[in-house]
């Protein structure tokens, strides 16, 4: 304990409202998950994408997308490699630029939690991926608890400055005993941030509008919960990619029930989601003109048993299918010889199936040893149908130029072969857990993951430059085709947790990770040929194909708490801390892309009465090991301060917050290229990565009724 001549300058500088993993007093089962996000205590500055939320886990980071549309990395295993699921839900991108991932369908003002497994996930929490499983889930219903009905609502908003951002929610419960219904509606628009120098960061505007309702039934220790949800993105700006989104329809509803009986418990969920997307360009901050349109459809289904099997053992039985359906089309733009003049089928009729099944013993032999097995099989089938080139073989624009048509070639040879294809993935998953006594846990883990190709990875067909870069969801500007003969991915990773913590877990926590995976047919890329963007003869990227190849990852997760202080005068304050590294590379030599450089992140908190307050300093490290098949580009060191404060007085609760405290200017290491300025300035000289926000002012309010 500090003695109570601590300063209270430094009290003044300490954050509240912010969560470390880890940093849960009781040690939960082995199949359980960290909840590392909590709704009661939202970041002032946290803006419309929920995956800014997972940034605090270590060995989580985020590919550089729009404003709502992060990509999340755990291990160093990127996007649809990661198990993401929104209230249950399985949903799948529907675009060529992934730019409607599954979490950008739940604004970061309506999370309720979010849970994160990194590395070695149960095959009870979903198959059909390698790195992990992150689960974001609204707010449970609430129900009353007396005779009388619950009547309650909130209302918040908050402003940032470094991009001009405001966003505000509302919340309306009406609930009796056994029914419930609820609405939380958002809205929030920002304009492009400005950088460290001070710079306007081009074309990361955004707005995005959510409605969701919820209706709820409960009976003794019976559930149901039906959801439903509207989103519309009008724009969306891009800077990593040669297109913005300039629409976004998605409609969806998701249904659980959930029942103990005397045998055991039983999960049933049933979901539809249908997504409209448009590409285009909305802005004078990167101008163009070509449309790209795509409806995607997903549905499924899950049902999930646990059976206790005499008084240490848990079976778990389940049942998954998932389908996802996907147009993709670039109608011809009137007047160009080169988009026209047909329509462009980049995706015609994609059909992923996955049928899912599997098993899970989870054992509690004595208080220090527990055991987890399980078993999964999951089947996917693709296929596709027929593509068209925006002009014949011979043509361009309608004419006979008398030149090749790589596209028009393409399209052929794509509708000649068969599409259809079949793929049996087995994972298995191994866990042991010791606990020698109250202050130790010592966990060992294998896991066998698999994960069969996406849409685009198989059938993205156009052999053409300005085709091949429409496809890609990297942000590193070169081009992409897809081989239906992709094999699927295997991981093998073996982890070890070793965590100490004093007797009553309140005082000091260490939770050290390592881990490795060797990845059988890593979906990496084949160099196929090369071309020069905007025509500047100085600058070369890669005509690429999606091909199957070794690779070997391996890193270390590191997080920590101590408490510093607990009086009367000065509260309670506390130390957290994270810490990760990954190193990803193929076999063949090279290194894998967008592997995050190290990173620390140092939170000093105070607890003081109604107040929460905080001292943040992240420390990351130059990115030197990059992926030369990419062209990726390095990225210096850079270190970060926020300070955070929080008040809450009765219903009203006040968040400030001051990021990047001293407008440091950094390059962001997974941001990609920074292709909406260099096309602004004419394309000339070389190709430089995009600039994180500067320094911001953010203030939050929200009241509760």
């Amino acid at each position: 304990m500090l003695p109570k001549t601590c300063p209270a300058a430094l009290a003044a500088l300490l954050a509240g409202a912010c969560s470390a993993p880890g940093a849960a007093e009781t040690a939960p089962p082995i199949a359980d998950i960290l909840v590392t996000a909590n709704r009661d205590a939202p970041a002032p500055d946290a803006g419309g994408d929920t995956a800014a939320l997972l940034d605090a886990h270590p060995g989580v980071s985020l590919y550089t997308g729009g404003g709502a549309s992060a990509l999340p990395v755990i291990h160093g295993l990127n996007d649809e490699r990661v198990n993401v699921l929104v209230n249950g839900m399985r949903t799948t991108s529907a675009c060529a630029n992934h730019m409607n991932p599954a979490l950008s369908y739940l604004p970061a003002n309506q999370v309720g939690g979010i849970e994160v497994l990194a590395g070695v996930a149960p095959v009870s929490l979903g198959g059909d991926s390698l790195g992990g499983t992150i689960a974001v889930d609204s707010p449970a219903l609430r129900y009353a608890e007396r005779d009388a009905p619950l009547v309650s609502g909130a209302l918040a908003g908050g402003y940032r400055s470094v991009s001009d951002g405001l966003r505000g929610s509302l919340e309306a419960l009406l609930a009796t005993k056994v029914a419930s219904l609820e609405y939380t509606g958002s809205i929030e628009r920002a304009h492009s941030y400005d950088d460290g120098r001070g710079d306007r960061v081009r074309d990361t505007l955004f707005k995005t509008e959510n409605h969701a309702f919820a209706f709820g039934v409960k009976q003794g220790t019976h559930s149901f919960t039906l959801r439903a949800a509207h989103q519309s993105i009008p724009y969306q700006g891009f800077v990593n990619q040669y297109m913005d989104m300039v629409g976004n329809e998605s409609n969806s509803v998701n249904g659980e029930y959930a029942g103990a009986f005397g045998w055991g418990e039983l999960e049933a969920r049933a979901y539809w989601q249908e997504v409209g997307h448009e590409m285009g360009f909305f802005t004078h901050e990167k101008t163009g003109t070509m449309p790209m349109e795509t409806y995607g459809v997903d549905v499924g289904y899950s049902l999930k048993a646990q059976l206790p099997i005499a008084e240490r053992h848990v079976l778990r039985l389940g049942h998954e299918y998932h389908r996802f359906t996907l147009e993709d089309k670039w109608a011809p733009v009137p007047g160009s010889m080169m988009m026209g003049p047909n329509t462009f089928v980049n995706i015609n009729d994609g059909e992923r199936d996955r049928y899912a099944l599997f098993a899970e013993a989870e054992s509690k032999w004595n208080a220090q040893w527990t055991t987890l097995l399980g078993l999964r099989l999951d089947v996917v089938e693709t296929d596709a149908g027929r593509v068209q080139a925006y002009s014949p073989a011979a043509m361009v624009g309608g004419m006979m130029m008398g030149m090749p048509n790589p596209d028009a070639a393409a399209a052929t040879a794509f509708n000649a072969r068969d599409r259809s294809r079949s793929d049996a993935n087995f994972d298995l998953t191994a866990q042991l857990r010791y606990e020698p006594g109250a202050t130790a846990r010592y966990e060992l883990a294998y896991a066998r993951k698999s994960r069969a190709p996406n849409l685009y990875e198989r059938y993205a067909w156009g052999l053409g430059t300005m085709a091949m870069t429409m496809n890609g969801w990297f942000g590193d500007l070169n081009g992409y085709v897809g081989d239906p003969d992709l094999q699927p991915e295997t991981a093998h990773t073996v982890s070890a947790s070793f965590r100490w913590h004093d007797a009553a877990r309140r005082r000091w926590l260490l939770d050290v990770t390592p881990y490795y995976t060797r990845v059988e047919d890593y979906i990496d890329v084949d160099t196929i040929g090369t071309y020069h963007p905007l025509g500047n003869l100085g600058v070369t990227l890669g005509l690429l194909r999606f091909a199957n190849h070794g690779a070997e990852l391996h890193g270390l997760d590191v997080a920590g708490q101590l408490k510093l202080w607990n009086d009367a005068r000065y509260g309670e304050g506390r130390l957290k801390t994270t810490f990760g590294y990954v190193d990803g590379e193929r076999t063949d030599g090279g290194n894998l892309y967008h592997q995050m450089p190290v990173d620390t992140k140092l939170a000093l908190e105070q607890r003081l009465g109604a107040f929460r307050n905080a001292f943040e300093v992240r420390i990351v490290g130059a990115k030197d090991d990059v992926d030369t098949r990419r062209s990726e580009l390095a990225t210096d060191a850079y270190t970060l301060m926020n300070v955070r404060t929080s008040y809450t007085w009765q219903k009203l609760t006040v968040d400030f917050s001051i990021t990047n405290l001293a407008d440091e200017f950094y390059r962001l290491p997974l941001g990609g290229v920074d292709y909406a300025d260099w096309k602004a300035n004419g394309g000339v000289g070389g190709l430089y990565g995009v600039p994180g926000p500067g320094r911001s002012f953010n203030v939050g309010l929200g009241l509760k009724f």
